[in-house]
């Protein structure tokens, strides 16, 4: 039970830094200061940051012409959810 506590501390975290650093990222482009990579924007969303990259690639209009987090967001976030599906089932 421990570890389902911890998993759900770990996943409000991660999306809510997440959400965040896409707010900061947005400021950086408006300002024209040093921008965060694209491959940790993904990153974090692929390390269980899936929801809030998509929350805020909402709020902040920030990436959403580019394929890479059109596509790429949501389809990290259907493997995730499906991963969860099958260890929940399996388990």
């Amino acid at each position: 039970m421990f570890y389902i506590e911890l998993f759900i501390y770990y996943i409000l975290a991660i999306n809510v830094i997440t959400f965040v650093v896409y707010g900061i990222d947005k400021l950086k482009a408006k300002k024209g200061w040093w921008r965060i990579p694209e491959a940790t924007l993904l990153l974090l969303a692929a390390i269980g940051g899936s929801i809030g990259a998509w929350c805020g690639m909402m709020l902040f209009r920030h990436k959403t012409k580019h394929w890479k987090f059109k596509l790429g967001v949501p389809l990290i976030f259907i493997l995730q959810f499906a991963l969860l599906v099958y260890v929940y089932v399996k388990y």
